[in-house]
């Protein structure tokens, strides 16, 4: 699993490329940490358990226009 490595930040791009590349580069990435204690992937299940709960099983509430 790559979660959490130190190549995941902008300054590994500092270390790999020229000061101006790796500026063009940082500029346009956009870095998403995982919590330490769990993956995407553990979230994505969380969250999909949390739909089942509350709507899933007994149906979700309509919207009355």
């Amino acid at each position: 699993m790559l979660d959490q490595l130190n190549t995941h930040s902008p300054a590994s791009l500092y270390a790999a490329f020229s000061p101006a590349e790796a500026k063009r580069l940082a500029d346009k990435l956009e870095l998403h940490h995982t919590p330490k204690h769990g993956s995407w992937l553990n979230m994505a299940e969380l969250e999909l358990s949390v739909l089942e709960r509350q709507c899933l099983r007994q149906g979700c509430p309509t919207a009355t226009p």
